[in-house]
């Protein structure tokens, strides 16, 4: 339940709050002019911006912890922050105080082959971890598409999905345990180096996708599966979605769980190709990416399987990487189709759904009748094996009432993807984007209940006030 204005902290950070907090973690590491809290005023969400009063950057859990208890003494609002690349207003600090970055908590403590685990701090990126564990020969398998900046702890607070979502599942299947820091600045240990463990509540999996709002995140360890030995990629250009769509169902129904199956619609392909230059077919209404890893022969199985489902659908065209380049390259069309996009206008509205797979192109073909409706340019892409999709308008704020056309088509692409049997979003998270939408996605009583639960965790409300059960 979104918390009113009579709940929300509203403490003031005065200079003596301020010294307090320069002691705990060093005074280069508490921003408070205009020009340095300014970058931490939002997040890669655009449209959402607040001003925090102070910007503190702790280097340890000691640290985060002092500054923790500090804050919910003096009633200050606090958000936790990463690398500010969520898509989710998550870490807008819509109510001021401190935002608390964890970016100086970046060591790789351990990485077990015996165990098949790593043990980082929260800052250190995705893309550190992964290369670290592909250096012994082991995969971390979530693939958010940020990853290169995305930190491990916000990806746990988020629970980040990715490309390897259908096959290997997101973040919460990974985690293990982490170490956490309360509101009122006890250290706690949830889970830890065991895959099996169910003493006690599952308070792992509560804090993993709690976008900051029951705990701080200081330590996580995942996970990790044996590298497999290769993979293969290849390419699909279909008439239109629904065809693709039908691709996707016929892969899945035959048995197949591909590593990757990805789609983008004619928009993005034309973006993508403009900003890449790829080679892909220009007029194709829709492009399956499809993919997998493993055993060499069972690899090669499985594409030559998938390839001829497509073909059999009335795929268009079917191709096949060449080469581990060629592979990475089709990869990389389908990592970089946000940038591509943003190049058509000076504002990108990424949003995500989810819908039953075999909703997707009746999900599409709304929200193309939805983009239509409101005069609007939006292109569609995402994670075709598991119905998560990415509806993205591009429009010029100067272009008149284009950004409140905006707002409202993607409210009836909420509307519809819950008319659909889906959900409001499928790995981005709900901060503060889509908590309008909550409630009617989860109903009054599981709102109640999250409520109760953020008092239990942080009985001031001090972490990311008004934010999911805020």
């Amino acid at each position: 339940m979104t918390a009113t204005s009579t709940d929300l902290p509203g403490g003031h950070l005065d200079d003596a709050l301020l010294a307090q907090l320069r002691e705990i973690v060093g005074a280069q590491h508490v921003l408070v002019s205009e020009g340095d809290v300014e970058p931490y005023s939002r997040d890669a969400t655009p449209l959402f911006r607040a001003r925090p009063d102070a910007v503190v950057l702790p280097g340890s859990t000691d640290e985060v912890s002092r500054v923790l208890a500090l804050a919910t003494a003096a009633q200050v609002p606090v958000t936790p922050r990463g690398a500010g690349s969520n898509l989710a207003a998550a870490t807008v600090p819509e109510h001021g105080g401190i935002v608390l970055v964890l970016t100086r908590l970046n060591k790789i403590l351990e990485v077990s082959s015996d165990e098949l685990l790593a043990v980082v701090q929260a800052g250190v990126t995705t893309a550190q971890m992964a290369d670290a564990c592909a250096g012994r020969g082991l995969l971390y398998a979530p693939d958010p598409g940020s990853r290169t900046v995305s930190t491990v702890g916000g990806n746990v607070a988020t629970c980040a999905g990715g490309l390897r979502g259908l096959k290997y599942g997101v973040t919460r299947n990974y985690v293990l345990g982490v170490e956490a820091v309360l509101a009122t600045g006890e250290v706690i240990r949830t889970g830890g180096r065991l895959w099996k463990d169910v003493a006690g509540y599952d308070l792992t999996r509560l804090l993993t996708g709690s976008e900051g709002t029951l705990a701080v995140i200081t330590e996580v360890t995942v996970a990790l599966l044996p590298a497999p030995a290769t993979s293969s990629t290849g390419v699909a250009y279909f008439d239109d979605l629904a065809t693709a769509g039908k691709a996707v169902a016929a892969i899945i129904g035959a048995g197949t769980l591909p590593a990757t199956l990805e789609f983008l619609d004619n928009k993005c392909i034309n973006a993508v190709e403009d900003f890449a230059h790829l080679g892909l077919d220009r007029t194709a209404g829709a492009l399956l990416l499809f993919g997998d890893d493993g055993r060499g022969d069972a690899v090669e199985q499985s594409l030559e399987r998938m390839s001829a489902i497509c073909a059999e659908v009335g795929a268009r065209s079917v191709t096949r990487a060449r080469d581990v380049a060629e592979a990475t390259a089709l990869l990389e069309a389908r990592r970089c189709s946000l940038p591509a996009l943003a190049r058509l206008a000076p504002i990108t509205m990424l949003e995500d759904v989810t819908v039953p797979r075999p909703k997707l192109a009746e999900m599409v073909r709304r929200i193309d009748a939805i983009a239509e409706r409101y005069d609007l340019v939006c292109a569609t892409f995402g994670h075709a094996g598991d119905g998560n999709l990415h509806p993205t308008i591009c429009f010029d704020p100067a272009d008149g009432d284009a950004q409140v056309r905006a707002v409202k088509a993607f409210d009836d692409i909420f509307a519809a993807a819950l008319d659909l049997g889906g959900t409001i979003t499928g790995e981005h998270g709900v901060g503060a984007a889509k908590r309008p939408w909550l409630a009617a996605r989860l109903g009054d009583d599981q709102l109640k209940l999250l409520s109760r639960i953020k008092t239990a965790f942080d009985p001031a409300r001090i972490l990311n006030p008004g934010k999911l059960g805020s």
